[in-house]
């Protein structure tokens, strides 16, 4: 029999800074309210009289006025009844000094306790407010640093005020940023030479490998070496549109417009009716309105890729899912071969087929999922998959409406 499950582990609490200030400056006003309020309990009790001291010497001449303060107070004023006056002056008298030191050290303590409570209370509110107030520095820098994306770095603290720990943190993160916004938009600059300089070799490369091919002198030799060529060739350029694709991706984006993810589901899957048709997949579609705000030819390439792999890494005569929902907004699931489970993630990273070698699939250059997790990150959304009880794969996209 399974064990029942203990239920979710709850963590500790976790109180904001704010609140451990406020309890800090509290905590400590009450210590030193406490010491303030021994110390004056310990002074004035050290002043006031004690009745063995007051009676010592010269007991006499103090009786006697003390008598005579008896016998001038009524007796409905003495908190002492009738019955229990003494006989003799001096117990009398150290009755009523007894009773008059007690009232006063106890009217004292009340007194301290209600003035301690009331401040302490007072001191934990204006800690609220003072915590508060120190710590608006820190909440500008965390909203800042939440508002920042890739392609977006042109936020800034820019806090006033003194110059003191936190103007010096603000500052700094600032510098930080600047530095970011500069390397970022050196990549830029990289990716748009790069993607100039790298296709225009290997589409001259191209040409004349056709050329070469559609010579009616070319040997059989040199035909197959050609057709080899030409296939290494549209490797290398689908591998360089990929790197570029995913290193566009990776920078966020630049700009954002409403997309139809339906229309782009439909376009992607007549650009893939003639790969489907060869390799005898059949592929289903359930589609509804679905409206992202995004980039439009990322997202394409984004349903290109997941609707591409889920074609080649498939069985003869298999299918293929595709779905568009609330949530998740898009869902590719294939019928194909078994896929370990903990190999599942991994398929996300950059150059993994799923296979331990890194030559097969031709066709593919294993960026395929790499670049699909960058755009959709790019969007704010996120994507995992899952492995099919019967084999094949399940993808899902999940973006913002």
């Amino acid at each position: 029999m399974a064990e029942k499950s203990a239920g979710p582990r709850r963590g500790p609490l976790r109180l904001s800074v704010r609140t451990r200030l406020t309890a800090l400056y509290g905590g400590f006003f009450l210590l030193a309210g406490l010491v303030l309020v021994v110390v004056t309990y310990t002074v004035v009790s050290n002043e006031l009289p004690a009745p063995a001291q007051y009676l010592g010497d010269g007991a006499s001449l103090k009786l006697s006025q003390v008598a005579a303060d008896v016998e001038s107070v009524p007796m409905e004023a003495t908190t002492i009844p009738m019955q229990t006056v003494p006989a003799s002056a001096e117990k009398v008298a150290t009755a009523v000094l007894t009773d008059y030191r007690s009232s006063t050290m106890s009217t004292l303590v009340l007194a301290s306790a209600i003035a301690l409570v009331v401040t302490a209370a007072l001191a934990l509110l204006f800690g609220w407010f003072m915590a508060g107030r120190t710590l608006r520095p820190l909440h500008t820098i965390t909203s800042t640093a939440r508002r920042l994306e890739a392609g977006k770095l042109d936020q800034r603290i820019n806090l006033d005020g003194p110059r003191d720990e936190l103007k010096e943190l603000a500052d700094t993160f600032d510098s930080m940023l600047d530095r970011l916004a500069g390397s970022f938009d050196s990549q830029k600059r990289f990716v748009a030479n790069a993607s100039h300089e790298l296709r225009t070799p290997l589409a001259v490369q191209r040409t004349l490998i056709e050329v070469a091919l559609e010579n009616p002198d070319a040997g059989p030799v040199l035909s197959k070496l050609g057709a080899h060529l030409l296939q290494t060739n549209e490797r290398s350029e689908r591998l360089i549109e990929g790197l570029l694709v995913l290193a566009r991706s990776d920078r966020g984006l630049s700009a954002r417009a409403p997309v139809r993810l339906d229309k782009v589901v439909r376009s992607v899957v007549k650009l893939t009716a003639a790969q489907a048709k060869e390799a005898g997949v059949t592929v289903e579609t359930r589609l509804r309105a679905r409206t992202v705000v995004g980039d439009a030819v990322l997202l394409e390439r984004l349903v290109l890729n997941l609707v591409s792999n889920a074609i080649s890494y498939n069985i003869p005569d298999g299918w293929v899912s595709i779905t568009i929902g609330a949530t998740p907004a898009l869902s590719v699931r294939n019928s194909g071969s078994n896929v370990d489970e903990n190999q599942v993630e991994g398929l996300f990273e950059p150059f993994r087929r799923g296979k331990p070698d890194r030559t097969g699939a031709a066709d593919h250059s294993g960026l395929g999922l790499s670049i699909v997790r960058s755009v959709a990150r790019a969007h704010d959304g996120d994507v995992s998959a899952r492995a099919n009880p019967n084999g094949g794969l399940t993808v899902e996209v999940r973006l913002p409406a």
